[in-house]
């Protein structure tokens, strides 16, 4: 009797782990192949950035900031020595020349490891504060710059620490000192992620953060990653890589998020960017999440660009926009529009700019 117990728990245990690798593999689309969409020849690759541009921010003016150089555990790194910058881009320009930006003194610049960003412009003066999520040590804190213009430099008023943001990814400002953040797992102990993404745990979140109150407003996400606000301030917007949605959430007067509705696509969405004059949501997008986790230079991973229009519609559009296998631009994690041009950022590769017909 106790030998038949011990096979039929070995069973048991054995068509758990199976249905485990099956789902996870779904997750990571492990097994999926996609078309080409070529853009050229209308694309080129901006010049200097060769170790990342995993998210950017454009200003209205055209001037965009492209953070590079991050660290993430577990994810190739070509310069894995070298501290990460903010770039910053104006898109006026035709030569699109991407210059680093100094960072005031003061400022531990050694271990600057930057991820998900976010820009706030004060109505008062038109200040511009840029929220940078930043790991130094694999930690995690959110650091509030003011952008000195004419000097072309990033003056850190703050460093901003909560026990609730543990593993913070992304960011949108909705004050000159308050935002919103997602919460993954790519910062917390090793041995637990792997363990929480092969398990499929819906432990990812969004906080809010104040001065004054700080709060968990979201949850039940597999790896909440891009966030952006609506056109109108009314709408949070989630991506879910690991679950490939993209959860919209109604704002509150309390700051608190109420669900609306789930968009599902096919692909792991990264960061988000949504377009100023029309609303329509773009994202980097990787096509293969095991390509990105495995690197193999003879099988790269690839990117890809999403377009989604009238997403608040019982019928929103969903485009392809771009997709290369990796020739051209590697790890695609985010997309920015300004004035009929297209910026591809990605998590350690190279950036691209490319005209939009």
């Amino acid at each position: 009797m106790g030998k038949l117990l011990k096979v039929t728990l070995i069973g048991i245990l054995l068509a758990f782990i199976g249905e485990r690798i099956v789902q996870f593999c779904h997750r990571a689309n492990a097994f999926r192949k996609v078309d080409p969409v070529d853009l050229l020849p209308n694309c080129q690759l901006l010049k200097g950035i060769e170790f990342g541009s995993e998210d950017i921010e454009i200003l209205p003016n055209g001037l965009a900031f492209i953070s590079s150089g991050l660290k993430y555990p577990g994810v190739m790194n070509f310069q894995p020595d070298k501290p990460g910058e903010i770039f910053l881009l104006d898109l006026n320009d035709e030569k699109l020349r991407p210059v680093p930006l100094r960072l005031s003194r003061g400022f531990d610049f050694s271990t600057f490891n930057p991820h998900g960003m976010s820009t706030y412009i004060d109505p008062k003066d038109d200040t511009v504060y840029l929220f940078v999520v930043n790991h130094p040590l694999y930690k995690t804190t959110i650091e509030l710059f003011k952008f000195e213009e004419e000097e072309n430099v990033l003056l850190h008023l703050k460093t901003i620490k909560h026990d609730l943001m543990w593993s913070a990814n992304d960011i949108v400002a909705v004050g000159p000192e308050s935002f919103y953040t997602t919460n993954d797992l790519y910062f917390t102990d090793f041995t637990m992620r792997q363990l929480e993404i092969f398990l499929g745990i819906a432990w990812s979140n969004v906080i809010y953060y104040s001065p004054t109150e700080v709060k968990q407003v979201s949850s039940g996400y597999y790896y909440a990653n891009g966030i952006a606000m609506s056109t109108d301030n009314k709408y949070i917007y989630v991506a879910d890589i690991m679950g490939h949605t993209i959860d919209i959430l109604e704002k509150q007067a309390d700051w608190s998020l109420t669900p609306v509705k789930v968009l599902k696509l096919d692909t792991l969405l990264d960061n988000l960017f949504v377009d100023p004059n029309t609303g329509d949501i773009w994202t980097g997008a990787h096509p293969n999440g095991w390509k990105l986790f495995s690197y193999n230079s003879d099988d790269l991973p690839g990117s890809e660009v999403i377009r989604v229009q009238n997403i608040h519609s019982d019928n929103p559009i969903v485009t392809q926009v771009y997709v290369n296998n990796g020739s051209v631009i590697q790890a695609s994690s985010s997309a920015a529009v300004y004035e009929g041009k297209l910026l591809i950022g990605t998590v350690f590769h190279k950036a691209l700019c490319c005209e939009l017909s």
